[in-house]
């Protein structure tokens, strides 16, 4: 009884891959395939002009923040400089004030 059943569902799943194969084949079938591909392919266009305008904006703020690091950086080694020069002062007053009490 057992092997009825197998050889029973063996033959109707050939019957209905048979079905399956002819439906799949068919123009309505074909159609079908057509219009979602092309629903698909309107689909990736939308999909890469999307892309290319968020690319875009990427590099845009990408080049937006470089230039925010330069002005950081020539802010940061102009202070740097000014102290410096304030540090080279005060030592130069030191030394005179240094020289003034020599001489004194």
């Amino acid at each position: 009884m057992n092997n009825w059943k197998t050889v029973r569902l063996l033959t109707y799943g050939f019957l209905i891959g048979t079905a399956g194969v002819s439906v799949l084949k068919s123009a309505d079938a074909k159609s079908c395939y057509t219009h979602v591909t092309a629903a698909i392919k309107r689909g990736a266009g939308s999909v890469m002009k999307t892309f290319t305008t968020l690319k875009e904006n990427c590099e845009d703020i990408a080049a937006d923040a470089d230039e925010i690091n330069e002005k950081r950086e020539q802010a940061r080694e102009e202070r740097e400089i000014a102290d410096a020069k304030e540090l080279l002062r005060k030592a130069e007053e030191k030394e005179k004030e240094e020289a003034d009490t020599e001489n004194a």
